[in-house]
């Protein structure tokens, strides 16, 4: 049998098929619960490029992706040809291209450190040239991003979808830590892309996880609460019903007893029981922790968390909006992409924020980065189409980290979410800058869930995930006295120490946009930057 192999690198981590050739079946699928490097976003990513080498980055990415491949469980030998997918920061890093025309915006900063933008057309190379563990003359597709930054991803989400599809208003998302969004008004296609933070993918949430068996994934309201619960298939099946405010447990579901986490679509509808039961109160809980089954349970910072990941969210989709010159009654067509825009409950996203709040229709249709490259896999000749179409787009790209727009709602949706302020205010306030007012939901949507779960199927032989990816980082800094408050103080368990040496697991380390072991050391001797990769044998 000659296989085939595609692989999408996400921000949280990676996943891949492999195909049969003879027939385009999917034979096995396997996934990592994090991205190897330390971070919880693109930014963190392309500081480490920075700070430790690019190259260093992509031997620890290619360690991770090589990984993933051997866990497809098909004999390597008999792989012919590799798709990839992924945004730009990961493809780059993945092909050892450099990163440093996407860690430094603005034709400026570009002329000013010597930078050139790279090409990042379609192109198909030699696998082996870039380290993967296939043999000799395998090619590797690449498909094209759409501008240096909005990558083959955005492309995904647009191809799979019927989003570049005849006239009309319609958005769609691509929901993680790094939210791609586009707005298409009869042709005319307006991208952004918002750095929603690590929430939306289960983590800087203490009993967070991706999307695994065993996650809560949602909460379904029946006079009190379910909690539901992704089976071995990746299936939301119903676990317990609980009184939120004491975890009293009110009746079993068929998931009793194997709840293990909470993922980023839980603390979603976390949140929409939270406004439901008027539990949310100027950036906290009424009622202390939210207690599911099984002992999980989301407490504040879970909650502010996610409320801050929702507002970029919203901030952004309210951008385009109003950068295309259109109002929110125009608004009624969403695509959702991505774990978390499939197993989140559409009707409680609008709710929140995550939707605008006009949407009628809304579409939920899976991880389309990993579908795209499975599409290039079973026919290679798609990659011209694709770059054909990447050239077509007519995008305007809105730099959110620089656009004042973004900026005065983004201020809003903070005071919103942690200061309590009123909708009324909040709307004022956008008057005065002249931006139009968001509405209340209204109605119910009509919410169409084109698949199941975000990989539709597994394959014969399932879904193997697994957590062995990575390096560690180490130091042993001068005037540290053991107190362990850096590793107390660890948000995602990733610091341990070795007899006087600190080490940093990179695939938990959420990187310097946390920096509490830094922050937080009585000392202050304890200085991130000055740990170095331990693993010399990527």
């Amino acid at each position: 049998m000659e296989y085939g192999i595609s692989i999408d690198i996400g921000t949280s981590g990676i996943s891949s098929h492999a195909v049969d050739l003879s027939d385009g079946r999917i034979i096995s699928t396997a996934m990592t619960s994090r991205n190897p490097l330390p971070g919880a976003n693109v930014m963190d990513h392309l500081t480490f490029c920075i700070r430790y080498g690019e190259d260093l980055a992509h031997r620890i990415m290619m360690s991770a992706v090589n990984r993933v491949l051997e866990n497809l469980r098909v004999d390597l030998k008999d792989v012919r040809r590799v798709a990839i997918c992924g945004n730009p920061i990961q493809l780059s890093i993945f092909q050892g291209m450099g990163v440093d025309d996407l860690a430094f915006a603005g034709e400026t900063a570009h002329r000013v450190r010597g930078i050139k933008i790279r090409n990042r057309d379609s192109a198909e190379i030699p696998a082996t040239d870039v380290g993967l563990n296939v043999p000799d003359g395998t090619p590797l597709f690449v498909p094209p991003a759409i501008k240096h930054e909005i990558g083959a991803d955005a492309l995904a989400m647009m191809y799979k979808s019927n989003f570049l599809e005849g006239k009309g208003i319609r958005m769609v998302t691509d929901y993680g830590t790094n939210a791609e969004m586009a707005l298409n008004i009869d042709g005319e296609i307006y991208t952004g892309s918002a750095a929603a933070g690590p929430a939306m993918e289960g983590q800087s949430v203490e009993r967070g996880m991706l999307a695994s068996p065993g996650a809560i994934s949602d909460l379904e309201y029946e006079f009190q609460w379910r909690c539901m619960v992704l089976d071995d298939e990746m299936i939301p099946r119903p676990g317990d019903k609980i009184d939120l405010a004491t975890g009293s447990l009110i009746e079993e579901g068929d998931m009793h007893g194997k709840a293990v986490g909470i993922t980023g679509t839980g603390v979603v509808a976390a949140v929409a029981a939270a406004i439901h039961g008027n539990m949310w109160k100027k950036g906290r809980l009424t009622i202390g922790d939210m207690r599911l089954q099984d002992g999980v349970k989301i407490t504040s910072n879970d909650i502010s968390e996610t409320c801050k990941a929702i507002g970029a969210i919203r901030a952004g989709h309210f951008t385009l909006i109003e950068h295309a010159g259109i109002g929110f009654d125009d608004m009624k067509e969403m695509i959702m992409s991505g774990a978390s825009g499939t197993y989140v409950d559409a009707a409680k996203a609008r709710e929140v924020g995550m939707v605008p709040p006009l949407s009628r229709n809304i579409y939920q249709i899976g991880n389309t980065s990993l579908a795209m490259a499975t599409d290039i896999i079973r026919r290679p000749e798609l990659l011209d189409e694709l770059q054909g179409i990447a050239d077509s787009i007519r995008s305007n790209h809105v730099m959110f980290a620089t656009d004042k727009v973004f900026e005065e709602i983004y201020i809003q949706e903070l005071a919103y979410w942690e200061e309590g302020m009123t909708l009324e205010t909040y709307n004022r306030n956008l008057s005065t800058a002249g931006i139009q007012a968001l509405p209340r939901p209204k109605g119910m949507p009509n919410v169409h869930r084109i698949v199941v779960r975000d990989i539709p199927v597994f394959g014969d032989l399932g879904m193997h995930m697994f957590e062995d990816i990575g390096t560690e980082l180490t130091a042993e800094f001068e005037g540290c006295t053991l107190c362990h408050t850096c590793v107390d103080e660890c948000p995602e368990d990733a610091l341990q120490f070795r007899g006087r040496t600190a080490v940093v697991r990179t695939k938990d380390c959420l990187g310097t946009a946390c920096g509490r072991c830094q922050l937080k050391c009585p000392e202050k001797v304890f200085k991130y930057e000055e740990l170095r990769v331990s693993d010399t044998d990527l």
